[in-house]
């Protein structure tokens, strides 16, 4: 090993304080850190405006957003298809059972008691039909005319103690 010369005897104040400063400054160097990178978060169009006339036509991004009634129209139309499978399965069953039994006039027993099943599927089934038909709705927006920029700019403020308040009226 390679020991610095004072290492048979105690070093001086300004020896120590040396030896310190170097160790400081070689082991807690700080690390060189990786460069932050920007993302931009929005974009403002700089290209010119037409001296005179209609301005450029200008592409606008659908982003409709699903209306909460229509949601709760699906998550109930899979409830009622879930609910049918059940009354099918238990209709099944039924049927099933019954096919064993060989009694006259079973057909019209089995009738009745599964019509009003039918019955009751039959009037979901048109309600849930006549109230998405109701609330259906379709929008069509044809824009025409000139486009009109208007840049006047209304900047107020106000400076009071601790608080201040800055009100931008962009017509």
């Amino acid at each position: 090993m390679d020991f610095p010369p004072t290492a048979g005897r105690p070093m001086s104040e300004a020896e120590a304080a040396a030896e310190a400063k170097r160790i400081i400054e070689t082991e807690f160097r700080p690390q060189p850190e990786a460069p932050v990178r920007h993302f931009p978060t929005s974009f403002r169009d700089e290209s010119p405006l037409p001296a005179y006339g209609d301005a450029p036509p200008v592409k606008q991004d659908d982003k409709r957003i699903e209306p909460a009634w229509a949601a709760g129209m699906a998550v109930a139309s899979i409830g009622v298809g879930a609910g049918s499978t059940g009354l099918g399965c238990a209709a099944w069953l039924l049927f099933r059972g019954l096919s064993l039994v060989s009694v006259p006039g079973l057909e019209r027993f089995v009738l009745i008691v599964i019509a009003p099943f039918a019955g009751l599927a039959m009037v979901l089934t048109a309600g849930g039909a006549a109230i998405a038909e109701a609330k259906s709705s379709s929008t069509t927006n044809v824009y025409e005319g000139s486009v009109v920029q208007n840049t006047q700019i209304n900047n107020t403020s106000h400076q009071r103690g601790m608080f201040s308040r800055t009100r931008n009226d962009v017509r």
